[in-house]
């Protein structure tokens, strides 16, 4: 076996691997012997047919598949390997037949590869800066949140229905006057104010009366999930069956030791604004930094081959399942219900995907050209802190976690070393 590499189209490599006649006939006894058993002759037992026989009986080529395959598998892993410092692979090869005759094979392998990033300039940027404040009446509006633990449902009668109630409604949506697949339910659960549903719906529901049916005029926004619907006009006929309010108690000292573990409302008030102030900064943070890939970004040059873009909508998609399966639906029902197949749904997410795996080249690239890693005592800190919160000692918590859980902790100190460098090294602006 002999073969030659050459650069390729949208950073991919073409190996064109040849083998001669006798490596090609070793192949073929070899896919004879794994795959005789198929195979059933009249006058032999299954299995039991000569070679030739079978090739008589099936055609010449009845064993070449499974002979190239063998041929792939034992030898363009070893490729790979061999070429390992002149390119990374980052997916599987598209793979053809240039030739197939008695004296030789000839394969060739598209194989995608990491592409070579040119970043035009990291530091010297402006860049926005997120923050976020807490305020008092934020504190004071989810401290009152954990009265909905104790909150009572109570059926209402004698007025309109309100933001924050309860609706049970039939409704049948059209578009130019046909019904259009799920846009139908009866005795269907809405909270008011809740978001659930397109813009303008559940506004115009509020104001409505036990029994009212009512046309609701909507259109459905740009970036709807469904195709044939984004950007549609539809209207509505909605029927109010049931007007639900939830009845709220005082938040109590005892309310709060019961479900926050909280001795006193103040205790809770102050927890609560920790944790806000935390989430905040958390937000603040996530945002900055996504600010910072982009600008980035923005100017950075990367011919990224398909393969890694699929393998990202792949993640995107089962993430997606995931959170559908939590809902207690399968990503199966949901494409049926919203009539996509998969190929238009998988689109959907092809722009963003491709934002990612930029940002995830971009990060590499400046990880290696700054040789960013970690900083002495920095592992050992992390540990010591995570072990803190489980109430286990640095040596206790090591030695009982998983190396693969090391190198996450590892690779995020990295990640965070890194941001820390392209902040100090940009011109931060809040906004």
């Amino acid at each position: 076996m002999n073969y030659t590499q050459a650069p390729a189209e949208k950073s991919t490599v073409k190996l064109t691997i040849t083998f001669n006649q006798e490596e090609w006939a070793q192949a073929i006894d070899k896919a004879y012997a794994k795959t005789r058993g198929k195979y059933s002759v009249p006058g032999f037992r299954k299995g039991k047919a000569p070679k030739h026989i079978l090739e008589n009986y099936y055609g010449k080529g009845v064993f070449f598949d499974e002979a190239l395959n063998l041929l792939y598998g034992e030898h363009y892993p070893a490729i790979i390997e061999k070429e390992k410092e002149n390119f990374t692979v980052v997916g599987e090869p598209e793979l053809s037949v240039d030739e197939l005759s008695d004296e030789k094979i000839v394969l060739t392998a598209i194989v995608p590869i990491k592409p070579e990033v040119k970043i035009s300039a990291y530091t010297g940027l402006k860049i926005k800066k997120f923050e976020y404040n807490v305020t008092d009446e934020e504190v004071e509006k989810e401290v009152a949140r954990i009265a909905e633990r104790d909150a009572k449902n109570q059926e209402v009668t004698n007025r309109a229905c309100q933001n924050g109630d309860t609706v049970n409604i039939d409704f049948s949506g059209s578009v130019e006057g046909e019904v259009f697949p799920g846009g139908t339910a009866e005795g269907y659960d809405l909270v008011l104010g809740s978001g659930s549903f397109i813009p303008g719906f559940e506004e115009q529901v509020c104001g409505m009366t036990l029994g009212e049916s009512k046309n609701l005029n909507v259109t459905f926004p740009e970036n709807y999930q469904a195709d044939n619907l984004k950007g549609k006009q539809a209207v509505f006929a909605v029927k109010l069956n049931k007007i639900t309010e939830k009845i709220l108690p005082e938040v109590t000292d005892e309310l709060v030791k019961k479900y926050a573990g909280s001795e006193t409302v103040e205790e809770y008030r102050v927890k609560t604004q920790k944790r806000l102030q935390d989430e905040a900064a958390n937000r603040g943070r996530d945002e900055t930094e996504n600010s910072i890939l982009e600008e980035i970004c923005k100017n950075t040059e990367c011919e990224i081959p398909n393969a890694m873009i699929e393998t990202e909508i792949d993640r995107m998609v089962q993430d997606f399942s995931y959170r559908l399966m939590y809902q207690g639906i399968k990503l199966e029902e949901y494409l049926k219900y919203m009539n996509l197949e998969m190929s238009a749904f998988r689109s959907q997410f092809t722009e963003q995907a491709k934002k990612r795996v930029l940002s995830q080249l971009v990060i590499g690239k400046i990880i290696e050209d700054e040789k960013i890693s970690v900083k002495e005592g920095q592992l050992e800190e992390k540990i010591t802190e995570q072990a803190a919160s489980v109430g286990k000692t640095y040596e206790e918590y090591k030695n009982s976690i998983d190396p693969r859980q090391v190198e996450y902790i590892t690779n995020d100190i990295i990640i965070t070393n890194l941001f820390d460098f392209l902040k100090a090294n940009n011109q931060m602006v809040t906004q």
